[in-house]
């Protein structure tokens, strides 16, 4: 259950914003590939929703594992979606799904990866349910609940001291993620931004997001316009824009959805120095 963890500890655990199965499977494939490890380039997302849609990953009890399988070494990394009002997933026991476990698994991690889903699901059965997840108040209560998920597996493993360790020392870090503000978060942990563009003219676009420095950034770049036009990820400010939808309400200014993830601090310069 590494992989897992390291989720919980870097911020990869998010409050999903659509009940749409396919729109969840591409807000976290984002960000998986909003790290830095992985590097630009992939379309994960696109990936991860064609295998979907010939095997369903709903594994039960309000649980799915979608994931993504790619060629070489690297680490097992994946990142979590909890949804409490529930996805129609399509799993077969027909419970909505609110918890989605999304894994990239490299070729020399398939084994770690096929440990780590049977130990997550003897931790499930363990619990009977995941109604303690699914009736949650909120995402930090989510957290504990995975943390002792892991704790759990970790026990069935390793002696119980060791155990112990792990999980205060888990806790203790998913503890100041969830109460520090967001400026003392690590530089590892995901700050994800909802960016609309109303695209004017090429070079001209007018922007709408909670950052107002990010906006008059953006706003002042004429290089983002024909970006946003051609619905493509690009990366800006410190930031990667992973491309969402676009809605016509007026043919001569559509406006389209982008997810700003903001890069973590040590991969800001080998990102930005590469051309869109």
């Amino acid at each position: 259950m590494k992989s897992l963890l390291n989720a919980l500890q870097d911020g990869r655990l998010v409050e999903l914003p659509d009940t749409d199965k396919n729109k969840s499977l591409q807000f976290i494939a984002h960000l998986i590939e909003a790290v830095p490890e992985i590097g630009g380039g992939l379309e994960l997302a696109e990936e991860v929703i064609q295998r979907e849609a010939t095997s369903n990953t709903g594994i039960g009890y309000g649980v799915a594992c979608p994931h993504v399988r790619a060629q070489g070494g690297g680490d097992l990394i994946c990142a979590v979606g909890w949804s409490p009002t529930g996805i129609d997933y399509g799993s077969k026991d027909g419970i909505k799904v609110h918890l989605m476990i999304m894994y990239y698994v490299p070729d020399a991690e398939k084994n770690t990866y096929l440990k780590e889903v049977s130990g997550l699901v003897r931790a499930i059965r363990e619990q009977g349910d995941i109604q303690a997840i699914a009736k949650a108040p909120d995402i930090a209560t989510v957290r504990e609940e995975l943390l002792n998920w892991v704790s759990s597996a970790l026990e069935a493993g390793i002696p119980e001291t060791k155990a112990r360790m792990i999980r205060l020392e888990a806790r203790q870090a998913a503890l100041s993620n969830a109460e520090a503000p967001a400026a003392e978060f690590p530089p590892s942990a995901l700050e994800i931004i909802p960016t609309l563009f109303i695209h004017l003219s090429d070079d001209k676009q007018l922007v709408l997001s909670e950052n107002k420095q990010l906006v008059d950034q953006l706003e002042n770049d004429a290089t983002v316009g024909l970006l946003v036009k051609q619905n493509t990820t690009f990366d800006r400010f410190g930031f990667r824009f992973f491309y969402r939808h676009t809605l016509n309400y007026d043919p001569n200014r559509p406006l389209s959805e982008y997810l700003a993830v903001r890069l973590p601090v040590e991969s800001k310069v080998r990102f930005e120095a590469k051309p869109a």
